[in-house]
């Protein structure tokens, strides 16, 4: 199984989304919809079923257990709570999905939703349209706050994801394929370290959810059902046998991280503790027999410990480095300031293990 970004798909919904005829997703039919950056509001009247909260005072259906209509009721207002804190990012390149953040008018979304733009409409669950501007981001942890002024947008509240189990529902609020305001439901399936997103980013730890993530979700909201927010869904996962996603098997960064790189970037306007490990080198891959050392940067932990351009890094801790992806996978579980043996293959042909003090990522 291999985990990709959905970065890529969701910048190809720009305009209309083209009417879905005939379309069936596990036995149900796709209505044909509009893309969510029409600038046509919704007509939806407000006491439509779906925005009606559920009156404890209603008759039971004898037929249903009351147990299934208490949990229907409290997804039903989970929703209700959390859906206007979950608003919908478009730039000319394509669109994503971002959570405020404070009463200040700041939005935490993922970095890939943001990077390459320099401006940004935000359109909030009610239609309401904004112009935001980027705050800071931190590409390392695919982060990134941008900023309505002088708007009056309600925060979601965040959860402890350290107190997250295996099983929690997991309710998943975004924009996906440009369908603004959908709801997806499932539980936390597990919890995952050292997850690559692409080539040059790896993710120290993502909640696996099996609410569905699709392209556009990028950015958005999983809550638990106390309408707390638990992640933000950044990953899906693909079946390279089959082709495509993989059903059922999605990925968000854990609250209790957004918490705190969105926090330094307000309060800083970048990130100063990265909480991540750091040789200080420049790399380069050899077809799977080690990772090439290009540059070195003088002071930093590499350096110190003796490495030069041209070593081939082949283990750091005792785990293989076979690729740069690799590497930076080990690099993501450990600290800085740990002192871990590192084995290189010098440009003679001897191997020679070195003894790191690792230093710290520097901020954004």
């Amino acid at each position: 199984m291999r985990r990709r970004s959905i970065r890529r798909r969701e910048r190809r919904y720009q305009g209309l989304l083209a009417a879905l005829t005939g379309a069936v997703i596990a036995g149900v039919a796709v209505a044909a919809v509009a893309l969510a950056t029409d600038p046509t509001r919704s007509t939806e009247p407000s006491d439509t079923p779906a925005s009606r909260p559920i009156s404890a005072d209603a008759p039971v259906s004898h037929s249903v257990p009351a147990s299934a209509l208490s949990l229907q009721g409290a997804i039903v207002n989970v929703v209700q709570s959390v859906s206007p804190s979950v608003v919908q990012i478009e730039d000319q390149r394509g669109l994503g999905s971002g959570i405020v953040f404070d009463a200040s008018g700041h939005i935490v979304t993922n970095d890939h939703v943001v990077s390459g733009a320099s401006s940004w409409t935000v359109t909030t669950a009610s239609g309401t349209r904004y112009q935001a501007r980027l705050v800071g981001s931190f590409p390392a942890d695919d982060l990134a706050v941008i900023k309505i002024p002088g708007s009056r947008l309600r925060p979601a509240t965040f959860a402890d994801s350290s107190k997250l189990r295996v099983g929690d529902l997991a309710i998943a609020i975004g924009n996906p394929l440009g369908l603004q305001s959908s709801v997806t439901e499932g539980i936390v399936s597990a919890f995952r370290e050292s997850v690559q997103e692409d080539s040059s980013i790896t993710l120290p730890m993502v909640i696996q959810t099996s609410a569905a993530i699709n392209p556009g979700n990028s950015g958005g909201a999983l809550v638990d059902i106390e309408g707390r927010v638990i992640g933000i869904p950044t990953l899906a996962a693909t079946d390279p046998q089959l082709g495509g996603s993989a059903p059922g098997i999605g990925f968000a960064l854990p609250s209790n991280l957004v918490k705190d790189i969105a926090g330094q970037i307000v309060a800083k306007g970048k990130v100063v503790n990265s909480h991540r490990a750091f040789l200080g080198i420049r790399v380069g891959d050899t077809n799977g027999n080690g990772v090439l050392v290009g540059a070195v940067t003088g002071g930093d932990a590499a350096a110190r410990a003796g490495m030069r351009v041209g070593d081939v890094i082949t283990s750091v801790d005792g785990t293989a480095t076979s690729t740069s992806g690799a590497l930076s996978a080990v690099l993501a579980e450990l600290k800085p300031g740990q002192r871990v043996p590192v084995v290189i293959r010098q440009q003679s042909g001897r191997s020679k293990t070195l003894q790191v003090t690792l230093g710290r990522f520097p901020g954004s």
